[in-house]
């Protein structure tokens, strides 16, 4: 396991990425208009196996629906290598999925583009949207790591959706996520990284 930070490429601003992906859930082809929220979208690159996601999964799960009683919608991708890292294949997706509590998509990203078009570098990655798809916020759940003993309280991103909520601009240091590095196929590794 390598551990590394956010990148920052996809800078605030920046229009979100398309994608037509399929939901290891419900089997559907989704795309980010199918899934975008009214006052905003949460996308979370993700994985399976990964303890930074293993970590947090239940409280993203609770975090989720809560903002999604406020209008905004979240969907996890995972673009890791099923070859070389089967734990992550689409039908143990959906059992992730159901024993952490999420009741949104959880896409695969079979290709890697998607992950590419993000600028994805770990798992958990947050890129938080506003209502017209403009990244808002990008960074950490917050400060607790696997093992620390700090609670888990999801601050940052709170933080963020509440600050776009009230039409504020985001003010605060946009600390990285940091996590596994996504399983890049052999020959698929993104340039930022070197």
């Amino acid at each position: 396991m390598a551990l590394v930070p956010s990148t920052f490429i996809l800078s605030v601003g920046s229009k979100a990425p398309d994608f037509s992906l399929t939901d290891s859930v419900s089997g559907d082809t989704l795309s980010y208009a199918d899934i975008k929220g009214e006052k905003g979208t949460l996308v979370v690159f993700a994985c399976n196996h990964c303890p930074y996601v293993v970590h947090l999964a239940k409280e993203l799960g609770e975090f989720a629906n809560r903002a999604a009683s406020h209008g905004i919608k979240t969907v996890a991708i995972s673009a890791n290598d099923v070859d070389n890292y089967p734990q992550d294949s689409p039908e143990k997706m959906k059992t992730f999925a159901a024993e952490s509590g999420w009741d949104f998509p959880y896409l695969f990203d079979t290709t890697q583009e998607v992950a590419h078009a993000y600028s994805a570098a770990c798992t958990p990655d947050f890129f938080l949207f506003d209502a017209d798809g403009v990244l808002y916020y990008a960074g950490q759940f917050d400060e607790s790591r696997p093992n620390d003993g700090a609670e888990i309280t999801g601050s940052d991103l709170k933080d963020a959706v509440k600050k776009m909520a009230q039409g504020q601009k985001y003010d605060s240091p946009m600390k990285p996520a940091t996590g596994c590095n996504i399983k890049w196929k052999p020959g698929n590794e993104p340039k930022y990284f070197g």
